[in-house]
Parts: structure tokens; sequence; C-alpha cells
């Protein structure tokens, strides 16, 4: 289902697990320059998008994949409820040769913009080789890594372990 507009009552859920594409070849506007045309990532194409374009509303890129998260974190924020669990899986990645910290990028938005407090990060290493497609020269580290961020609904600063005073 489309994580941007999930079919739940406000205030509803205990907890969302976030998945989406997380490559910006994912959300190309054109069906054959999609991520996987070429059989290199065909089983992820199938997984995410079922090999059709998605729609990104005109972003473009990395900014897609952002808007992506930003949209599914404002409606996990709608469904969950006020104690809920939002678990957001991502990897960081290169795109137009700049690198993107992804995982940084989400948390500050999940935090600043929907008032989620960051309860905990964990690094899933993968056992082989990540691919790389269309590489002559190789600038930045590969991503053999994911993330699972785990953000609570309840801000409480009395939540917290410690304190300034």
């Amino acid at each position: 289902m489309d994580s941007r507009k999930l079919p739940y009552e406000d205030n509803s859920l205990d907890v969302v697990v976030l998945d989406p594409p997380y490559a910006e070849g994912f959300f190309r506007r054109n069906k054959e320059m999609l991520a996987g045309g070429d059989g290199s990532h065909e089983q992820f194409r199938e997984n995410y998008s079922n090999g059709e374009v998605l729609d990104t509303n005109g972003s473009k890129y990395h900014q897609a994949v952002l808007d992506v998260y930003y949209k599914a974190g404002m409606e996990a924020h709608r469904v969950l409820k006020d104690d809920g669990t939002l678990i957001a899986k991502t990897q960081d990645e290169v795109s137009a040769n700049t690198q993107e910290l992804t995982h940084i990028q989400i948390t500050n938005f999940y935090e600043g913009e929907l008032d989620m407090y960051t309860k905990d990060l964990f690094i899933t290493v993968r056992s082989n080789t990540p691919a790389v497609s269309g590489m002559n020269k190789q600038v930045h580290a590969r991503k053999n890594h994911s993330y699972f961020l785990i953000y609570e609904m309840d801000s409480d600063p009395t939540n917290v372990l410690y304190t300034d005073d």
C-alpha cells in the first residue's frame, strides 16, 4: 500500500513499520529507466514498486526519496496512538555524486517537524558486496548497511534518561 495514504483511522495503531524504496533509482519518471530494468536489481524493483513508476509529485532524485519518507512519516504520525512507535528502515545513498545521509535527514525531519523522539537505531550489515552500476571511478564508500530507526510519538522530556541540571 502507499505509505503516504494509509487506510487507517487517526490515532488507531500502536506501531507502524515503514520500508519504502530508499534508492532514487526507483523514482525515475520513465519506466525504462527505473532501477532494475537491466536485471541487476529486478527483485527490488518488483518488491518495491511492482516495476511501475511511482508518483513523486514532481520531486526527483534523492529529494523524491526524502519526500516519500517525510509524507509517510506524517501519515504514520496521524495514525499512531499517542504512545505509538514508528520503525523506519532506510539506507544512505550517493545520488548525483553527492553523499546523502538519509538516516540523518529523516531523523531531523521526524524530530523537528513531527516532534517525535528518536528512541533507538539499529544497523544491519549485509554479507555480500553491494551492487554498483554505471560507476567509472569510486568517490564515496559503498553502502553495505541499512538502518532501522525507532521513533516514539511521546516526546515528553521527562522520559529522557539524563538532563543538564
